[in-house]
């Protein structure tokens, strides 16, 4: 089956962003007297920004309230990406090269304003036709939402769509809209097992984000 549309993750896809995430959460949460459990950074992959606020604020710290808890990790991610993207390699170039085979959506975890930040400073905004942060749906992955509404925003049906994807949560989430995927697993973050059994291919780097790769995948695993 032919895809219509290719639909890129940002963290841990286009970018190692997700080691950020996790010094600028730990840290936020021990300088407001929060503790730091071993299963945290994997249970946050994926949340929307209220869900992993919410998780921190009541569940870690106590007594903060999610807005307070994403004004005050987004602003400190937002300083670190002015500084530095953490761009990973042939990122720039797999976006490039798939916007020639198709129109490009992406959907991602992170908040609306690192999203246009970080696409701005890889001079790759204009490449996406649609573009959707899982705060602007009901629910972050493993829910669907975020895929399903960035496939109706390209007017492209999900199941034509084909998914780039890292986490665990990102795994199922486009798989539970109907796309296939293709994994790019990060080595300090794998995906779980049965996740990773949900994708149409596994890829080693971004290399191998081709429209040959594409154009070769079988149908959607049940």
């Amino acid at each position: 089956m032919p895809a219509r549309a290719v639909v890129f993750d940002l963290d841990g896809v286009l970018i190692d962003s997700e080691p950020v995430w996790e010094e600028v959460r730990r840290a936020y949460v021990a300088d407001h007297g929060g503790e730091w459990r071993p299963d945290t950074q994997r249970r946050l992959m994926g949340m929307s920004t209220v869900e992993w606020a919410d998780y921190l604020g009541t569940d870690l710290i106590g007594g903060m309230t999610a807005d307070e808890v994403a004004y005050g990790v987004i602003d400190l991610m937002t300083q670190r990406y002015a500084q530095k993207v953490p761009l990973l390699p042939g990122a720039v170039e797999a976006v490039r090269r798939m916007a020639e085979y198709a129109p490009l959506g992406l959907a991602s975890s992170s908040p609306r304003a690192l999203i246009d930040l970080v696409l701005g400073r890889l001079g790759v905004e204009s490449l996406f036709r649609a573009t959707v942060s899982t705060e602007e749906v009901d629910a972050g992955k493993p829910a669907p939402d975020g895929y399903l509404m960035v496939a109706a925003q390209m007017d492209v049906p999900a199941p034509l769509c084909v998914a780039v994807e890292d986490s665990s949560n990102g795994l199922r989430s486009a798989h539970a809209a109907g796309m296939r995927v293709i994994a790019v697993p990060r080595p300090n973050y794998p995906p779980a097992a049965d996740a990773l059994a949900l994708a149409s291919y596994v890829a080693g780097d971004l290399a191998e984000i081709t429209p040959e790769t594409v154009d070769a995948l079988p149908e959607q695993r049940p």
